[in-house]
């Protein structure tokens, strides 16, 4: 077994790693950064060692060997699903907490995730050139996960800049700038299959998570089990999952995630760690993943399956902005978390909010017996918490878990652009007849445009002679300047693009304007409310 860990992460899942070890009596290291010296992780810890940064792997093994641990456990992000520092740290000779660095790289790139797959039998979406799958389409980025290197394109005069866009996060988030294009589903149900495999080869599904409501292709909610799958339905995906694990040669926990359609579903990727999402099945399954990733690592094989009872449900607060969904800075004034639901949190009360890191203030996991019962029960636990001193998504989240298409099971990924977030809820759920197509037997209707949030930006009263100011609606920094002074521009013609929590903001002109001046220049910070661009008529 493994005698000493060091967790590879911060924030929450530095915290989840580290009482999973206190139960199986596994001493622990926390690492920490210059700029994270005070965050709630590093207080936490028994023992900590300070890195140059979470995103340098030599930085890891360095401190690893210093605090004399035997084994590096990643978490999720950063550095989780990157094969180079899991043969990095085999060739250190520590044990690594996580799918082997071939399996890594095989599943880890979704244009050669996706051959496998259809060389193992698991149905794909189809992928190729714009002009070969038509739009609309969406822009992936090869080596990503997150939503971060993902543009929806509809009209093939945006794909230029989408192309470019993803290609930029994606290199900012993943060190790689490659991207592909793919047909684009409208209203399916993003379900994964959750997946242990132990190193004798052994591979078992736990059941599926459903998490189709999400926000700029970010999850929000998750639950177990999904209310789109039935037992013939899990057992065709789980299946599916297997099969590729088995193809990649998959070692410890990883996630498949598929695009279902009615009855229809597509292999997505395969994520090698462990999810922000796993609660939701550890409470059906009563499994500890966490657990189970230790033991499997040290060498242990599978044991049992698991046998799923009731219904699990996961919001995750954030600081940021309940319609618009950008991220928010400040401290935690009051920070009053609920005691009769499951709480994953990574920060305190008085603790600071920053733009370096994820905006995630705490995961509230409910459990019931049948759905209703996980929801009502989470929808009590929203209503005890409370945040002072920073703007959250908890009125979002009140209001989310309270709707009635959320409460019939109705929801799909364009759940947010149908019903944008806050927006009045109609008391009752239409028919089931009237939620499908029937006429002619047509295909879906596209779904509307996402908000256009980034009007929100400017502060005008239209086209009348007077000034506008561009904003920024959040803290970030300046990636691209697309303007200087005098330059004509057009309605929704994006000026500047911020990054914030590794995410880009293109902010547009509200109407055909001149640019009267330019306040920044790329690589400045800003905070929220700084003036970026003035416009006139």
């Amino acid at each position: 077994m493994i005698r000493k860990l060091l967790v590879a992460n911060r924030g929450e899942i530095a915290l989840r790693v580290f009482r999973a070890c206190k139960e199986l009596g596994i001493a622990t290291v926390a690492v920490v950064a210059p700029d994270d010296r005070g965050s709630l992780h590093a207080r936490s810890a028994a023992e900590v060692v300070e890195v140059a940064s979470y995103l340098f792997s030599e930085e890891h093994i360095r401190a690893a060997k210093q605090a004399g641990a035997d084994a590096i456990h990643p978490g999720y992000g950063f550095l989780a699903e990157n094969p180079d520092f899991a043969e990095a740290v085999q060739a250190a000779e520590l044990i690594w907490v996580g799918p082997p660095p071939d399996a890594l790289r095989r599943g880890g790139d979704k244009l050669e995730a996706k051959r496998i797959a259809t060389e193992a039998g698991v149905p794909v979406v189809p992928a190729g050139e714009p002009q070969e799958i038509g739009f609309p389409l969406v822009v992936k980025a090869t080596a990503g996960g997150g939503g971060r290197g993902m543009r929806v394109v509809r009209d093939p005069a945006d794909l230029e800049e989408a192309l470019e866009a993803a290609a930029r996060e994606a290199k900012a988030a993943f060190g790689d700038d490659r991207v592909f294009c793919e047909r684009y589903v409208e209203r399916p149900h993003h379900v994964e299959i959750q997946l242990l495999a132990d190193a004798h080869g052994n591979v078992s599904a736990l059941g599926e998570r459903d998490c189709s409501i999400q926000r700029r292709h970010q999850k929000v909610l998750e639950e177990s089990p999904s209310p789109a799958v039935d037992a013939s339905l899990r057992g065709a995906m789980s299946q599916a999952a297997i099969a590729f694990a088995r193809a990649v040669g998959y070692v410890n926990a990883g996630t498949a995630e598929f695009m279902l359609d009615g009855r229809d579903f597509w292999f997505l990727e395969l994520n090698g760690r462990i999810q922000v999402e796993h609660p939701v099945t550890e409470l059906v399954t009563g499994l500890d993943l966490v657990q189970a990733q230790l033991r499997i690592a040290a060498g242990d094989p599978l044991d049992g399956r698991p046998d799923p009872r009731g219904h699990a449900v996961e919001v995750r607060l954030y600081a940021e902005d309940p319609k618009t969904f950008f991220p928010q800075t400040g401290r935690l004034d009051r920070l009053r978390l609920p005691e009769r639901v499951r709480v994953d949190a990574g920060v305190e009360e008085g603790d600071e909010v920053g733009i370096a890191y994820d905006p995630m203030i705490a995961k509230l996991i409910a459990h019931g017996a049948t759905r209703t019962e996980a929801l009502d029960r989470l929808g009590a636990a929203l209503r005890e918490t409370e945040v002072e001193g920073v703007t959250t998504n908890l009125p979002f989240l009140r209001w989310l878990v309270s709707h009635p298409v959320v409460r019939a099971g109705q929801t799909t990924t364009s759940f947010l652009v149908e019903h944008p977030p806050l927006s009045p809820a109609s008391p009752r759920v239409p028919d089931a007849t009237w939620r499908e197509p029937f006429r002619l037997n047509l295909r879906p209707p596209p779904t509307l445009a996402p908000p256009d949030v980034d009007s929100l930006a400017a502060d005008h009263r239209g086209p009348s002679g007077e000034q506008s100011l561009v904003t920024a609606p959040m803290p970030g920094t300046v990636i691209r300047l697309l303007v200087g002074e005098g330059d004509a521009v057009r309605a929704r013609q994006p000026l500047v693009v911020l990054e914030a929590m590794k995410m880009e903001t293109p902010l547009t002109s509200p109407y055909d304007a001149v640019v009267k001046a330019v306040h920044v220049a790329e690589g400045d910070r800003v905070t929220g409310g700084a003036v970026l661009v003035e416009l006139e008529e």
